[in-house]
């Protein structure tokens, strides 16, 4: 599995540890940044990392800004993405049994470390079910390919 990791300034600690969270799980991944602590743009980092997992460039992605909300508003407009939004495990879980969520957005702001850590690797562990889930996700993609 490959994963894209990208933050805009307001996820940038947690992105760092999300980073570490990876590497100890010999997870391979790409960082895509934001990098430093200035003020940037949350789309100029997440689309381009939604865009890497739509062209499967990556198998998932996760996105950290302050709230979560800007990354994830940001990837839900690249075709083929299902970005959730997620500040607890039961979400987590449930994003990737029922939705089969491609990527995660969290809110640096709103939860710390541990906590990330543990939604992580609850959302990389959980396997979508499929059945009745998958004609839901189906008729979305209808949608969205209209």
């Amino acid at each position: 599995m490959k994963i894209v990791l990208a933050s805009d300034h307001g996820g940038i600690n947690l992105s760092k540890e999300i980073a570490d969270l990876l590497t100890e799980l010999n997870i391979e991944f790409e960082d895509i940044g934001c990098n430093c602590a200035d003020s940037v743009d949350y789309p100029d980092y997440g689309i381009p990392a939604a865009e890497k997992v739509a062209n499967g460039e990556a198998d998932r992605g996760i996105l950290i800004c302050g709230t979560g909300i800007g990354m994830s508003i940001a990837a839900n407009k690249v075709k083929g993405i299902r970005c959730a939004l997620v500040h607890d495990v039961f979400s987590a879980k449930a994003t990737r049994e029922h939705n089969d969520s491609n990527m995660l957005a969290m809110g640096e702001r709103v939860i710390g470390p541990g906590l990330a850590r543990e939604i992580v690797q609850t959302w990389l562990g959980t396997e979508f079910l499929g059945g009745r889930h998958a004609n839901r996700i189906g008729k979305v993609a209808d949608y969205e390919n209209k």
